[in-house]
């Protein structure tokens, strides 16, 4: 793989600024960076010169689903700059081909999976899929899910999720339905605990899916190292504060997807959706979606209930992580495309200046999982790299001005 240097370029290496550096990429790593570039460098590589450009680490989708094996997540995700995306609930078929996928196409998103989610029957997601897909194929997606009751059950689905799906984490379901006016068949607060240390035993991080405040306590009690939704039923309380410091817990609070639940989000997704730079990404069907909200949610359930839990778990110093729930079936989200709008509402709504914003796409997921190949320009890093034009560090709009994406130092097609 050819060897290049891009220079005379304002750097975020995932933690800090370099206002004028230069990266050295070779054999598809970070090499050297910093704020001079080398006098001696290999002859004939190929001089990249971007003033008035950022170059960042790729970003990370801590949450999406590409439901039923859905290439297009990952073509989709890289042209926004998105080089690793992380599935949080799929099958093993699905899972295996996508990783395979990701590993032989550079010119898309790397794939890193939950594998199957630990499931109880007819718990979360099952009532709400069949109520509106009972086809024969989902159907028979549903009845490969576990159907976890006890202990020997969670250590028979860990074994085989960890071992022959290769889940690269684990992903837990606690809904009980209070923020979206509905009654599901929730797990035990035991149960979820067995999943919780079960996970740890294989060196798991533990992730839940929680929509309520009641279901975030359950979880946080049970030892889960982080939630993949905020909840949106109530204010934020001091218990729930000190329950997520105890766990030394984080959040990924999918606000653009709470927006389209509620629908208070539509405006912003159809904002999205019309921006020229998004546009010419997606198809038409891509683009309706993203204007559609799902409109499932409890008489009460607001918005600004999700913004002020993230506002304040941030302020009490818990670690907000970024990611969009980005899915076929979740209208008002688009591959790639919301993880922008996530950033945009972290800062305009919940108090995040945009290097901490950018910070929770990159560093910070990559740290929390354990991922230490990636989310950091560093050297022996994988070259996993965006430019945008302008100053994404105090514009945070300026992350769709995308001019070039690497993967493993290999530049995406689309902008070559």
């Amino acid at each position: 793989m050819a060897a290049f240097l891009i220079k005379d370029v304002r750097i975020f290496t995932g933690e800090d600024e370099i206002p004028n550096g230069f990266v050295y990429i070779q054999s598809g790593l970070i090499r050297s960076f910093g704020s001079t570039v080398p006098d001696k460098l290999d002859s004939g590589i190929l001089v990249i010169s971007k003033p008035n450009h950022t170059l960042l680490p790729g970003l990370i989708d801590c949450h999406i689903h590409a439901s039923k094996g859905n290439e297009q997540a990952l073509y989709q995700s890289i042209k926004f700059g998105v080089t690793t995306v992380m599935d949080m609930h799929n099958e093993a078929v699905n899972v295996n081909k996508l990783k395979i996928l990701a590993k032989a196409d550079k010119d898309c998103a790397d794939f890193k999976s939950a594998g199957m989610a630990a499931t109880i029957d007819n718990g979360w997601p099952i009532p709400v899929v069949t109520a509106h897909d009972k086809s024969e194929e989902t159907m028979a997606e549903i009845a490969t899910w576990p159907k976890l009751k006890t202990k020997a059950d969670v250590d028979a689905y860990m074994k085989t999720n960890v071992m022959e799906t290769g889940a690269d984490y684990i992903k837990l379901m606690h809904e009980s339905g209070k923020a979206m006016g509905w009654e599901f068949t929730e797990p035990t607060q035991e149960l979820q605990a067995m999943v919780v240390a079960a996970a740890h035993s294989y060196g798991r991080v533990a992730v839940a899916h929680a929509t309520a405040m009641k279901d975030h306590l359950t979880v946080l009690r049970a030892g889960v190292d982080g939630l993949a939704h905020t909840f949106f039923d109530q204010p934020p309380t001091q218990e729930l504060i000190d329950a997520y410091k105890v766990n030394n817990a984080w959040l990924n609070p999918t606000l653009t997807a709470m927006g389209s639940l509620t629908t208070e989000g539509k405006e912003v997704q159809e904002r999205l959706a019309h921006d020229p730079r998004v546009q010419k990404h997606l198809g038409e069907e891509e683009t309706a979606r993203l204007c559609q909200c799902m409109d499932f949610h409890a008489e009460g359930s607001k918005l600004e209930y999700a913004y002020e839990s993230v506002r304040q778990l941030k302020n009490a110093g818990i670690d907000i992580l970024c990611g969009s729930d980005a899915a076929t079936p979740a209208r008002g989200t688009a591959w790639g495309a919301s993880l922008h709008q996530e950033l945009r509402i972290f800062v305009d709504e919940c108090g995040f200046t945009p290097v901490e914003a950018l910070r929770a796409a990159t560093s910070l997921t990559a740290k929390r999982f354990g991922f230490r190949d990636r989310g950091m320009i560093a050297e022996d890093k994988r070259a996993d790299l965006l430019l945008v034009e302008g100053n994404p560090l105090e514009d945070i709009d300026n992350t769709l001005n995308i001019r070039g994406v690497w993967r493993d130092g290999r530049m995406c097609s689309e902008y070559a």
